[in-house]
């Protein structure tokens, strides 16, 4: 039987990201502006026409930081220059001049655009703006200005003071729909974190943590201390929204064990940049700690193996943390979110048991998500681990999630 590497080395961590963007390498660029968003499992492309913001975002932040680590490697220049060439299709093609938004959902053709969807989405807005912030430490500079004004954007259109959170979706004329939900407001906080890290601005660092508090202290307070994902316009929690639909891409009902682990991590994350004190008297450390406690310990497949990507509130979700499984299906995202979260906790508590659970996360994710053929990550596996299509990156997945696990472990176990 073949060992596992050890997934502990920088070494193999460098090396599996240099394989992963291999996959992507020589065939992403679409000459006519932005990049190819859909794959098959040997790379072919299958849609070159349809554009969606986050994979066009996407695109940008997992060239600017794979520039960022390798500066001297051969290809450094090219993945730097691609993804000046992917910043260019967010500000000039999904961008509309006129209401200063981002359109959802593209057609593209050599250079012709047809807008299929111009809904505002903060979810997206907060990738425009991780986008800016990773072009910038990458050292592309003129990212900087499209930073400052996508924050603006954001603040202007979505915030909501009173409640110190983001609204989630307004129409292409800026009317804010009655929905509210935590998904986009986690990912808004991990701009506003980059977006500190690129200029060390600190309204970006205040919004951070104020985005952490609201989320994980006081919204969790409705759901047993867990994260839960809708919302009504007040902010009281919406248990119905979506009950039909599990495997919604973006708003999935249930408990996201993937979106457990993923807070744990930005609080430490947030902790680190504020500077907080490196004993166990943090309420980041602490909520880290609850939260991957409680995904892994009730998400974790015994039978099969890996995380599951939904948990259903077993009696009063305000206050019964016993979870049952809604959805047993294995995505990719939530495998690479919970192995950094176990990585940056067991550097942050020197407890040995975060990197048991950082080498089993790996240990899955190598034995069934990574392909060794063809390269990069498998999306979405069903219960037992198999491959349920061959559409290995379609639009929304770019592999971001796993090459951003592979750099945060990389900085943990420099830190």
């Amino acid at each position: 039987m073949k060992q596992d590497p050890d997934f502990r080395r920088a070494e193999f961590l460098e090396e599996h990201l240099l394989q992963t963007q291999t996959f992507y390498d020589d065939r992403c660029v679409d000459p006519s502006g932005g990049l190819y968003q859909f794959y098959k499992d040997d790379g072919r492309v299958y849609d070159p026409y349809t554009r969606h913001l986050v994979s066009s975002t996407r695109f940008v932040i997992t060239h600017a930081t794979m520039a960022r680590r390798f500066p001297g490697h051969a290809r450094a220049a090219e993945w730097l220059a691609n993804a000046r060439h992917a910043l260019r299709f967010v500000q000039d093609v999904h961008r509309d001049p006129t209401t200063g938004g981002y359109a959802w959902l593209l057609h593209w053709d050599s250079g012709q655009k047809k807008v299929l969807d111009a809904t505002n989405h903060c979810y997206g807005l907060a990738f425009v703006l991780l986008a800016h912030a990773q072009a910038l430490r990458a050292g592309i500079e003129e990212a900087r200005t499209g930073l400052f004004e996508t924050a603006e954007l954001m603040e202007r259109r979505f915030w909501e003071p009173a409640a110190k959170l983001y609204a989630d979706e307004a129409t292409p004329d800026w009317v804010l729909s009655p929905y509210r939900g935590q998904n986009a407001n986690m990912h808004a906080c991990e701009a506003m974190l980059a977006a500190y890290e690129a200029t060390e601005a600190p309204q970006f660092l205040l919004r951070a943590a104020e985005l952490a508090q609201s989320v994980t202290q006081r919204l969790a307070e409705h759901a047993g201390g867990l994260i839960w994902e809708h919302y009504h316009a007040d902010w009281s929690p919406d248990w119905e929204y979506n009950r039909h639909d599990k495997t919604n891409i973006f708003r999935p009902w249930g408990f996201q064990v993937g979106h457990q682990t993923e807070w744990a991590k930005l609080l430490l994350q947030l902790e680190r940049n504020l500077g907080e004190p490196e004993d166990d008297s943090s309420w980041m450390l602490q909520r880290a700690k609850e939260l991957f406690g409680v995904a892994t310990l009730q998400g974790w497949d015994r039978a099969h193996g890996g995380l599951v990507y939904g948990l259903a509130p077993a009696g009063n979700p305000s206050t019964d943390r016993h979870l049952l499984v809604c959805d047993a299906e294995k995505y990719h995202w939530v495998q690479a979110e919970s192995l950094a979260a176990a990585a940056v906790l067991a550097q942050r508590t020197h407890d040995g048991a975060y990197w048991d659970w950082y080498d089993r996360l790996w240990g899955h994710a190598w034995a069934d998500f990574v392909d060794h053929t063809h390269g990069a990550w498998f999306r979405i596996l069903s219960a037992e681990n198999r491959k349920i299509s061959d559409d290995k990156s379609p639009a929304g997945k770019v592999d971001y999630h796993n090459m951003g696990a592979c750099h945060e472990v990389l900085d943990a176990l420099v830190r």
